[in-house]
Order: C-alpha cells, then structure tokens, then sequence
C-alpha cells in the first residue's frame, strides 16, 4: 500500500524542553516488523517522566507515544500473523529477546534486553511508525481510534495491577486518572468495591469516581471507611505506600503500578507485618494484551477521553502534569476525514 514519503512527527530532543514538530521520512519497517498509520496516541504519565527527564535512558530524538492505534499500511517480509488494512493497537513494551528464562517462560515484561515503545523504540507522537509484530494486536469492538487508545497501557496495566491484587472484594485506588477510570469498570464487573484516593481537596476528581462506581472517595491522607483487601496505587507518590500498607487488612495486598515513583520513605515494620505484600508491577505481557483487549469490549469498558490535535502534544502534557484531565488526553494523529472513526 502506498504511503505518503514524509510525515509530522513531534520529536524530544533533550530531556525537560517541549517537544518539536518535524517532517521526517516515513519509516521502513524490519522484516519482523509492520508500517502503522497511526491514528491516535493516548498521552501516558510515562510519557511526561520520560519528557521530564524522570525516565532517563530515552534514545534521543525521540518520538513518544506508546498508546497507538492505527491500521497497517506495510509489512516485513517475515510477518504472517498481521495483515494491511487491519487495526491494531501497539503498547509500552515493544521488543525483548525472546531466548532469556523470562520470555521462555512468559514472563517477557521482565526481560533484561526489553525496549519500549516512546522510549528507546519511536513511538506513536507522528503520522506513521513502526512496530514489533509480535507487539502490535488487534482492536476489535465497536470503538473508535482515539476511544481504544488508553486502552493500549491506562488498561493494560491497570488489568495487570488488578490481576496482582488477587481476589480483593474491597479494593483502593490511589490517583484516579485514565489506568483507574478504565480499572473501576473491571473491577466492577467482577463485583468488586472500589475506594477511590485523590489529590486532596480534588472533589471534581472524588465526583468522577463516584461516577464511575465508587463506594467511597476521599483525600489520599484520609482513612477509608473500612478495612481494605488490596490498594493500587497509580500516583508516582512513594509516601502513600506507608498510607495504603495501613488501610490494607493482614494478608492483605498493595500494588505500585507505576514505572517511575518517589522515593518511599522510611515505615514501621508493624504496618508490613501480618503477610502484608507490597509488590510492584512491571510493564506487561503478550498475554496480558491478548486477555484484557479481548475483556473489553464485553465489560464494555468505555473510556473518557479529550482528543486533542497532533501538534497540541505540548499542551496535553501540560495538561496531564497539572492533573486537569478526567480519563485520557488522546492526540489525533491524522487530519480526521468523513465518516472516520479516530
């Protein structure tokens, strides 16, 4: 399929400047890999670490962005699961090994040689990339691009995150923003109970999780009403690790979903204490994409999103970084044509 020779792409250069439109060529991909087209690109949190310099190995230029969704335009010689024409999604962990004990057994999030999509892989910020094949999946439900964008890393993690915390019935969420909005509907359609924890003083954000089904919501000093079986922790905040260890029962379980978090300050071993588990989490697996891309459309897990121009990538971040969004900001890619779908 022919393609246009060049294509916008907003680059970083070095860390903590704002982002730069260019025109550069379009890519070609590898054997293994397939052309994307891409639509729209959710705005992650880990997109303003790496932009920030809080995330320290990025190739530089880099071109972020690692919720994409798009349909292939081109593949490599080698591909055979994925075809032109089909819509995919490609997420966060874009490449490993795949011969180390980790992704021998399944657990590629984990490899030692893993690249990343927006990091030291190109990622969606531009009108074209190229992925992995092996890391691009298909987006089947009735959703349109720029709605199936969060789903490629807010949802992904945040289903990895509750499949960590186990079989909670009771279960926090500290930092209620695009991976806790899409996770209250998982949650809820397997019965849980959600307690939301957010900026204090943020009724708007404590309103949107009630909204969502929340039983409770409050500020992340508070106490919940009470006692929890699992807390997961989205907020990049080390302090609230002592906090939500002292909200959870004994046996009980507090999951850290985030790549990059402040340091964790010192804590009694009494609030460990009792088979307490604190666990992070890392990244995540084929499987996980395949599982939870398939849940979705049958929850339906919808999502909130504000879709901004390709250009605007500067201002989403801004956004994000002030928490003034609700759900996702989601950069439309590609100038939007009649009856499209982004």
């Amino acid at each position: 399929m022919s393609h246009a020779p060049v294509m916008t792409a907003m680059c970083l250069d070095a860390p903590g400047r704002p982002l730069t439109a260019r025109e550069l060529p379009v890519p070609t991909p590898a054997a293994d890999e397939v052309l994307i087209e891409v639509s729209a690109c959710a705005v992650c949190r880990t997109d303003l670490h790496i932009v920030d310099g809080e995330l320290t190995a990025p190739k530089l230029p880099l071109i972020p962005g690692h919720e994409i969704v798009g349909r292939i335009v081109d593949t490599g010689r080698e591909v055979e699961r994925l075809r032109v024409g089909m819509r995919v999604g490609v997420p966060w962990l874009g490449a490993t090994c795949d011969t180390c004990e980790y992704c021998r057994s399944g657990r590629e999030n984990l490899c030692p040689s893993a690249r990343f999509t927006g990091y030291q892989r190109d990622g969606g910020y531009a009108a074209y990339t190229v992925a992995k094949a092996d890391y691009s999946f298909e987006i089947k439900g009735d959703y349109t691009d720029a709605e199936a964008a969060p789903l490629l890393c807010a949802g992904l993690i945040g289903y990895r995150c509750l499949r960590k915390a186990g079989d909670a019935r009771r279960l926090g969420i500290m930092g209620f923003g695009a991976a806790a909005h899409i996770l209250a509907q998982v949650a809820r359609y397997e019965g849980r109970e959600i307690y939301a924890f957010t900026r204090p003083g943020d009724v708007t954000a404590q309103a949107y999780a009630r909204g969502l089904g929340a039983v409770w919501a409050g500020d992340a000093n508070d106490v919940a009403p009470v006692p929890l079986d699992a807390v997961i922790i989205f907020a990049p905040v080390g302090a609230l690790v002592p906090l939500a260890l002292r909200s959870v029962v004994p046996g009980g379980r507090v999951i850290c979903g985030g790549i990059h978090m402040s340091d964790i300050p010192a804590f009694p071993y009494s609030i460990l204490w009792g088979e307490r588990r604190l666990e992070s989490v890392a990244n995540l697996t084929r499987r996980d994409a395949i599982e939870f891309l398939d849940l979705a459309p049958r929850v339906p897990v919808r999502t909130d999103v504000t879709v901004l121009p390709l250009v605007d990538a500067n201002l989403a971040l801004d956004r994000l970084r002030a928490g003034e969004l609700s759900g996702a900001a989601v950069l439309q890619c590609r100038p939007r044509a009649a009856g499209d779908g982004a």
